[in-house]
């Protein structure tokens, strides 16, 4: 979904009446009156289709996924590179210790 892009802009935030948050709002008034913030990361031309393992990531798609992991404080256990069942990467075992 994010090959081809120049950059990808991800949500880290909210301007709420001149207030950051870190949550959207439940309102819909609210809502409708919210900024996003954002933080522009460098995006990829290269295809992740057929990847399989992280080698076969483009260096920017690996950036991607290790700087969202460590924004939401979680590791990625499954990383989907097509729409292929098989273009799947296990990153981590969720049921390993």
């Amino acid at each position: 979904v994010l090959v081809g892009l120049d950059e990808i802009k991800v949500c880290t935030g909210y301007r709420l009446d001149g207030e950051l948050i870190d949550y959207l709002p439940a309102s819909q008034g609210a809502q409708a009156r919210v900024e996003p913030i954002y933080e522009t990361l460098e995006g990829w031309k290269g295809t992740t289709a057929g990847a399989r393992s992280w080698k076969d990531l483009p260096a920017q798609a690996v950036k991607y996924v290790r700087y969202i992991e460590e924004w939401i404080g979680a590791p990625v256990a499954l990383l989907s590179t097509s729409p292929e069942r098989d273009d799947t990467i296990l990153v981590t075992d969720p049921f390993h210790d």
